[in-house]
């Protein structure tokens, strides 16, 4: 009988998180949130590098204008001044880019930090995320592609800074001789129309480069967790076959993003020597008419060559905005992922019994289950896909809409369960549980629950006092990233004892003792079992141990995706000629 829903202050309580903040859609959001969230040291550094390219264009207009006032006129009075308005100018200039690209600078390390977290946050979301990423190349997309994102900030201060420049240019020319500047003001759009053309191949160029590059990050990650296993099989040659072959693929992708850059720049280079040796080429004649002075000459001839800095950077952000178009996208998709697991805002009813009715998922087919406080169960599976299966469900990430059959804990069907709730009644401690860099106390106590006592309990139960009575440091014995520094049978010993600390209502173990021998195993089915005890816990077990079946109150035998038998291991081991066949050894 389902239970009534949980009251809003209770509902509120269990719900997973609050609500996600604003994620945005697409690039052109990302663009804009990005710009809006860092819009102060936006502003400021677009001020200060606007005004330092004022500044840099009015140096070849304060030469020409110190050649006609002072030096031809030998008015040492005006050279004076013009020395001093250019000390000004001078000083202007460098500091307006110095606190410019400081604060500009501020803003893309802080939009690249945010994108990161925000990146993290989605990959450690608790709901999990289905954008079918590996875990090498979500990696990648938090670090790379949120820093390479992150240069919309430089790249819009950047365009805005050389526009500025450019129209200052174009006054100045303007006002010198009115065809010259009208010339310029023609030729600049007409350049960034021809410079904008390979935008588009960069952009592909720079996405394939991040994708292989994020791939053959995801393939070194897979290789290295699983180095000893690939040693123990012989196969590290074909390993290192594979990941020379992924390392070549991104290579070759880096290169041909390279080689488009290089094309790129080239091509900038090119159209703006070329329109500025025509603005020059029209100047130094209007100079030969007499229509030009020759401090106007100097002037003309010093913006032309400042004109090829703007330009040229007006490529450059071209090439800016492509990377972090390339890297935004591969953002938006991870940030968009559709959760991985759709809870309810439930709590659970009453005691978390555990009841599969009729359930197909996968592979498993019109499964009866019930699981009830006080009992230890085993699972015998003869297909290992039917026990992933069971251990998707359990755990809270099989999809409703795959979904056949109920499936309740505590009365309350799982999909309508809050997340935190499902898991403070049911743990899964997965075959392959990790074990986190620090120390073995850090990976016993993530309840932070300060009992050592508790601590030395499990690891009794779970066979592993040893690693702490046979080293000095006893519980802070230092732990490797990965407990690379355990071997196999000591990592399922230090997670199994991890999850009797947890000690949850329902505890869900698979294949707790595969990397142990027959003597600790038998230590550790009697250890775990005792320590299971009670009316108010529950154990499923599924393995294919002798050992650890002979201490369940009953074993339930899946075949075919069915529950084909059900009883206690002695009565199957004595009946079931396919049982005792799978589990004696």
């Amino acid at each position: 009988m389902s239970a009534a829903p949980a009251p809003a202050a209770e509902r509120e309580r269990r719900s997973p998180r609050t609500p996600r903040r604003e994620v945005p859609d697409s690039v052109r959001a990302l663009r804009r949130r990005t710009l809006r969230r860092n819009r102060g040291h936006v502003t400021v550094g677009v001020v200060l590098l606007s005004l330092h390219q004022v500044a840099e264009a009015l140096v070849p207009v304060a030469i020409g204008l110190t050649i006609d006032w002072a030096v031809f006129t030998g008015d040492v009075g005006a050279l004076g001044i013009c020395v001093a308005g250019m000390v000004v100018l001078f000083t202007v200039l460098a500091q307006a880019y110095r606190n410019g690209a400081r604060f500009t600078l501020r803003a893309v390390e802080n939009e690249a930090h945010l994108l990161r977290v925000e990146a993290a946050r989605r990959a450690l979301d608790p709901r999990g995320e289905r954008s079918g990423l590996r875990a090498g190349e979500v990696l990648s997309v938090a670090t790379s592609d949120a820093e390479q994102a992150a240069l919309y900030v430089r790249a819009w201060s950047a365009s805005i800074a050389v526009v500025v420049a450019i129209a200052v240019t174009t006054v100045a020319l303007l006002a010198i001789d009115v065809p010259l500047g009208v010339g310029v003001l023609v030729g600049v759009p007409l350049l960034m129309l021809l410079l904008r053309l390979p935008a588009a191949r960069i952009t592909r160029r720079s996405e394939a480069k991040q994708a292989t590059a994020a791939g053959a990050t995801a393939l070194a990650t897979d290789l290295v967790s699983g180095l000893r296993v690939l040693m123990g099989i012989g196969a590290r040659h074909n390993a290192a076959t594979r990941y020379r072959r992924a390392s070549t693929l991104a290579l070759d992708a880096s290169v041909g993003a390279a080689a488009s850059n290089g094309v790129y720049r080239g091509l900038v280079t090119a159209a703006s020597a070329v329109f500025l040796a025509c603005v020059a080429g029209v100047a130094g004649w209007m100079a030969l008419q007499g229509r030009l002075s020759v401090g106007e000459l100097v002037t003309v001839i010093g913006l032309a060559q400042f004109l090829a800095e703007p330009v040229q950077g007006l490529g450059m952000v071209g090439q800016l905005f492509a990377t972090a178009r390339a890297s935004a996208r591969r953002l938006v998709r991870l940030l968009n992922a559709p959760d991985a697991v759709t809870p309810g805002e439930r709590a659970c009813a009453g005691d978390p019994v555990v009841a599969l009715s009729g359930v197909s998922y996968r592979t498993l087919r019109g499964v009866d289950l019930e699981l009830a406080p006080g009992e230890l169960v085993g699972v015998l599976t003869t297909d290992p896909r039917d026990a992933e299966a069971l251990l998707e469900l359990l755990s809270g990430r099989a999809e409703p809409a795959a979904l056949d059959g109920t499936l309740t804990v505590g009365g309350v069907p799982v999909p309508e369960l809050a997340l935190d709730a499902l898991r403070e009644a049911v743990l899964v401690e997965e075959h392959g549980a990790t074990l986190f860099e620090g120390t073995l106390r850090s990976n016993l106590d993530t309840g932070a629950c300060g009992d050592e006592e508790r601590l030395l309990d499990a690891l009794r139960a779970a066979s592993a006092a040893d690693l702490v009575d046979g080293h000095p440091e006893g519980l802070d014995r230092p732990v490797a990233d990965r407990a690379a520094n355990l071997s196999g049978g000591q990592r399922q010993r230090v997670a199994l004892a991890r999850a009797l600390v947890a000690d949850p209502p329902v505890l869900v173990l698979h294949d707790p003792t595969t990397a142990v021998d027959a003597v600790t195993e038998e230590a550790i089915a009697r250890g775990a079992a005792a320590a299971r005890a009670g009316a108010a816990r529950a154990t499923l077990v599924v393995a294919n141990s002798p050992a650890l079946l002979a201490r369940a109150d009953r074993v339930v035998v899946l075949a075919g995706g069915r529950v084909r038998c059900a009883g206690t291991h002695a009565r199957l081991v004595e009946e079931d000629a396919d049982y005792r066949e799978a589990v004696l050894r």
